[in-house]
């Protein structure tokens, strides 16, 4: 299994939640496709595109359990991060975690393995 990872508002999860579909954020609805990180990914993308927000989550997805929709694309310094080109059911999320700011102003991690 290769876990994948989004960091989205509290708000916007806990809407999706109600709704029972996650069609992404505003950067996401932009692009055309929800954007994910790989465990390698995801401190970095907290630190550039998160940078002091709170109220965050993240959460872990099987990768695998998308199917054709979720392609790897060359992003951010040439790297292939995961796209999903469809809206997601947030019950699929293995887990939800909290993302909460350090002293230091950076996000504090939750262990990231299943």
């Amino acid at each position: 299994m290769t876990l994948i990872f989004k960091i989205v508002p509290k708000s916007l999860w806990q809407e999706a939640i109600g709704l029972g579909v996650f069609k992404g954020a505003p950067v996401d609805l932009q692009d055309g496709f929800i954007h994910f990180s790989a465990e390698d990914q995801v401190r970095e993308t907290a630190a550039k595109h998160f940078a002091g927000q709170q109220e965050l989550l993240l959460a872990a997805f099987d990768a695998d359990s998308f199917g054709d929709k979720l392609k790897w694309e060359t992003s951010r310094g040439g790297a292939l991060f995961p796209h999903l080109y469809a809206p997601l059911d947030p019950t699929t999320a293995l887990w939800v975690k909290d993302l909460p700011l350090s002293p230091d102003g950076s996000h504090d991690f939750p262990e990231l393995a299943r």
